[in-house]
């Protein structure tokens, strides 16, 4: 069927005008289809290949909107504007055009997603802009982006280049979060760049799998590294420092004692909200064992139980409770914190995993809800064994800075999703290296060899810098792995001119970690020579484009010769068997990030 489409589209599409000549509005108007069109499942982002490739303009969708399978049927002698109004009218797509790019980016119409915490409460107006535009053949093409005014996110300044000789050692906690990628993935289908504050470039690159080797013998995790050019300053090298945790089959694995904590407050309304939660959550209640046990607490104007203590087996019963939930009210979180940890308390498991689920937009205004508060609250349980993860929903309010303490403070993970997909991927793909610690207060230390290393810099992982000196000491808090979890650290390294001494060793990885009962530190050491070679391996050349793209969001004064074009080759000469298909998505993602790259 696609080559039967193209072999028409070739043959009978006609543009009435130059390439090159007239505005791209006046083009899509003027460029025809001279027969009937009869597509069915197709997928969307095969057409706009092949209209992009015949019309001679650039046609991308978003990653959202992008898989969609297409059924259509158009009369002949249509123009292009008409075969987008009837995709819009069909499967509520909209189209943002990019005049200086000769571009137009697809994405689906969000104008159903009436949340009621938007700024001003300016709801109405800001609908009649999403959804009373005029025909595409009239002005067609509307810019309109969805608000970001309430949303809030931490301050992050990159880190910058130390001199060896003052400073030869770096320290830092692992982090195997993966909420900012997913998330600027949200800007991206919603047509907007994301915000700066927004791109945490470790999470960035902790997103994506690598081909680490699976560790041998008695230690938790592998460690891999590798050296190579730098690919936006030539002169410089780039390190890659990898972990792998141990995959463990589930039968394996201890009981649970899980307390999903769920916002069920007004400003959980919207479809990417409360009904995607529910979506995620049974998932999550599908993989349940009858060994372990699911409470439900929600909170909005007051926090309540749902459901009491419930075995995996009673799996009805544990859906039938989430699909009851229903949003209104303000937000007493910290009222509903304090209630899920009495439950995962009273139902210790010495030998199991406890742990509270967080679902929430961050939106906290009732009760305890300050930050000291909050962080106080949860370390203290941290330290009786209960652990938090934070899932974060929903777009216009998000309160990413505060989910994200929240989670680290209570050696838990901090996901956000943005679709079915990704819930997938987080409570089915994951949760169960979430649940399960295979290592904790997990610190990596590097000492540089200043005989080869003049100056390096740390890419990404500000919010988890730590003192040299906690680096052995044990009561220090730090990242913990789960099973089958992977960490990826790159620095940038400014060579000596010249070797001092004939030492090839360019750093040493220094690794403490706790076993999961364990309250002394474990030591790993790996030497890693400095041997002159260029980037090679899928792992690095795909991790440098991550991470490439990171500084780009981020405007990042070290960003050096970075663009988009370079990142595109890299990730795509490394995309691999990518067999989840998450490598070809970020290809579709830094695609589209360069078309909003420049303004009309």
């Amino acid at each position: 069927m696609k080559r039967i489409l193209m072999i028409l589209l070739s043959l009978l599409l006609i543009t009435t005008i130059a390439f090159a000549a007239g505005n791209l509005e006046e083009r899509i108007k003027t460029t025809e289809i001279q027969v009937p069109v009869q597509i069915n499942g197709m997928q969307l982002e095969d057409l706009l290949t092949l209209l992009s490739k015949e019309s001679g303009i650039r046609i991308l969708a978003t990653p959202e909107v992008a898989g969609i399978k297409i059924d259509l049927e158009l009369p002949a002698q249509q123009t292009l504007a008409q075969v987008f109004e009837a995709l819009r009218n069909k499967y509520s797509l909209e189209y943002k055009m990019q005049n200086m790019q000769n571009a137009i980016i697809v994405l689906k119409n969000p104008g159903y997603d009436t949340v009621s915490a938007y700024p001003n409460g300016n709801v109405k107006s800001y609908l009649r802009l999403r959804l009373n535009f005029a025909p595409l053949e009239q002005a067609a093409i509307h810019p309109y982006p969805l608000p970001t005014s309430a949303e809030e996110y931490k301050g992050v300044t990159d880190n910058g280049f130390r001199d060896t000789l003052k400073n030869p050692t770096s320290t830092f906690s692992i982090d195997v979060d993966t909420a900012s990628y997913s998330n600027v993935r949200r800007f991206i289908n919603t047509g907007m760049r994301p915000l700066p504050d927004a791109v945490r470039t470790e999470e960035l690159l902790n997103y994506f799998t690598y081909d680490y080797q699976q560790p041998n013998g008695s230690e938790p995790f592998s460690i891999t590294t590798e050296v190579g050019l730098c690919p936006w300053q030539p002169n410089h090298k780039l390190a890659l420092i990898g972990l792998q945790g141990k995959d463990i089959a589930t039968e394996k694995m201890p009981p649970s004692n899980l307390v999903f904590l769920i916002d069920t407050s007004g400003s959980m309304i919207a479809e990417n909200k409360l009904p995607l939660l529910k979506t995620a959550f049974k998932m999550l209640v599908n993989k349940l064992r009858a060994q372990d046990k699911v409470a439900v607490v929600a909170y909005a104007n007051s926090a309540g139980v749902v459901l009491k203590p419930t075995p995996g087996s009673e799996k009805e019963k544990i859906i039938e409770a989430i699909d009851k939930l229903q949003a209104g009210g303000s937000t007493a979180g910290g009222e509903g914190i304090q209630l899920a940890y009495k439950l995962a308390k009273e139902n210790y498991l010495k030998e199991g995993n406890n742990r509270v689920i967080l679902a929430t937009d961050g939106d906290f205004n009732v009760g305890v809800s300050s930050e000291n508060e909050l962080t106080k609250l949860i370390e203290e349980k941290r330290n009786d064994g209960i652990f938090l993860s934070v899932l974060g929903f929903g777009m216009g309010n998000i309160k990413d800075n505060k989910m994200e303490i929240l989670a680290d403070k209570g050696n838990g993970n901090y996901a956000y999703i943005d679709s079915a997909q990704e819930a997938k991927r987080v409570m089915v793909g994951q949760m169960a290296g979430t649940l399960y610690t295979i290592a904790k207060d997990v610190k990596l230390q590097v000492e540089f060899n200043p005989d080869k290393v003049k100056s390096y810099r740390l890419i990404g992982y500000e919010n988890r810098a730590l003192k040299n000196e906690e680096f052995k000491d044990d009561k220090t808090d730090a990242g913990d792995m789960g099973a089958g979890h992977s960490v990826t650290a790159l620095y940038e390294i400014v060579p000596q001119a010249s070797a001092i001494q004939p030492n090839d060793n360019l750093m040493q990885v220094n690794i403490r970690y706790k076993k999961p009962e364990e309250a002394t530190s474990n030591l790993l050491t790996k030497t890693v020579s400095g041997a002159d070679n260029w980037i090679t391996s899928d792992n690095l050349r795909f991790a440098a484009a991550v991470a490439e793209y990171g500084m780009l969001l981020r405007n990042s004064e070290h960003k050096g010769q970075s663009n988009y074009k370079q990142v595109l080759e890299l990730a795509k000469g490394a995309k691999g068997i990518d067999e989840e298909g998450y490598r070809s998505e970020f290809i579709r993602v830094v695609e589209i990030t360069q078309m909003l790259g420049q303004k009309d």
